[in-house]
């Protein structure tokens, strides 16, 4: 894939939609253009978080530990932006990311998605709206267990 269709793919993406396609250009230069295969470990939880990754095709799956067993919590596809909470918090990764399929990606490094918030503050605040809405998924998601769990107890 060339510079131009990475910039024209990463228009696409709704946290980048309002930035100029010439520094769309220097995102798509200052990435790494990386794939994986089916099966493959994009990041893992309680690694250090050291880059961000955009995916441009392909889908995956978020695993997250839970008393030593694999459960999946969420789907990567087309367009989502994964590994961006490590950088964010500065907290070891909180999930485990596989490849269901081949993916193509961008990777971020840590200084440079902190550049690209920095000297584009429209991405910072989409960001913030991604992240909110991963926030209220995973309350809405937590009232459901812990009704279920309710009850249960109850009956």
């Amino acid at each position: 894939m060339s510079i131009n269709s990475e910039v024209e793919t990463l228009r696409t993406i709704p946290i980048f939609r309002t930035i100029e396609p010439g520094k769309l250009r220097l995102l798509a230069f200052i990435s790494e253009r990386i794939t994986f295969r089916p099966g493959e470990t994009i990041c893992t939880q309680g690694e250090p978080g050291d880059s961000a990754f955009i995916i441009l095709s392909g889908n995956g799956e978020v695993l997250v530990d839970i008393g030593g067993e694999m459960r999946r919590v969420a789907e990567i596809k087309k367009n989502d932006v994964v590994g961006e909470m490590a950088l964010l918090t500065d907290m070891p990764r909180t999930a485990t990311v596989v490849a269901d399929s081949e993916i193509a990606a961008l990777r971020i490094s840590k200084e440079n998605f902190f550049r690209i918030l920095h000297e584009f503050p429209e991405v910072s605040m989409e960001m913030m709206r991604v992240l909110a809405r991963r926030l209220e998924r995973t309350t809405h998601d937590l009232a459901v267990v812990r009704g279920q769990l309710a009850e249960a107890g109850a009956g």
